[in-house]
């Protein structure tokens, strides 16, 4: 009799303790909307290795598995990139539509490597090891950049920032216009 009353008593404490975790797990506060997509980044890139490589274990992921994910994903892509035999090559806003493929837009890559780098880190893979910072990567990358900025005619320029001077100079054009009096 006392045997069935420890019985009861453990399963007891191991509802307790399960409740624990989850009340625990329930009242920790929701991820944002980058850690959400990391984390459905990480798990699209898991089950491409699965289903692509299924004998390869993600410690001897490289840079070329990268590579090729990326390829993969332009299926999926929403961005017109002209060909260079196509008549609206170069052109920003195309007058008709045209048979071109649709890629994935070079911004998207770029945010998505820098996810799939910073989860990489975050489950155990070593920084200088990490296959989504790899050079080959980076010159993919600055390939696809410099194509699609040719192909859509639009730059990618970086915005040079202003020094404090000139952002003084133009505040004070704003309050005192320099060609006020010269009409």
């Amino acid at each position: 009799m006392d045997f069935t009353k420890e019985k009861d008593d453990i399963f007891t404490s191991r509802n307790i303790i399960s409740s624990d975790i989850v009340n625990t797990l329930s009242s920790a506060p929701p991820l944002s909307r980058y850690e959400n997509q990391k984390r459905r980044d990480w798990n699209t890139f898991c089950q491409y290795l699965r289903n692509h490589h299924s004998l390869m274990s993600l410690p001897h992921c490289n840079s070329i598995h990268v590579l090729e994910f990326l390829r993969y994903l332009d299926q999926f892509g929403k961005t017109k990139v002209h060909n260079q035999t196509c008549p609206f090559f170069g052109v920003p806003d195309p007058p008709a539509p045209c048979v071109c493929p649709l890629r994935q837009a070079w911004g998207s890559l770029d945010a998505l490597i820098g996810r799939l780098r910073a989860a990489y880190e975050e489950h155990g893979g070593n920084s200088e090891m990490n296959p989504f910072g790899d050079r080959a990567v980076k010159i993919f990358l600055r390939d696809v950049r410099n194509f699609q900025s040719k192909s859509r005619g639009i730059s990618y320029e970086k915005k040079r920032k202003r020094s404090r001077r000139d952002q003084k100079i133009m505040a004070m054009e704003e309050v005192h216009p320099i060609h006020e009096g010269l009409s």
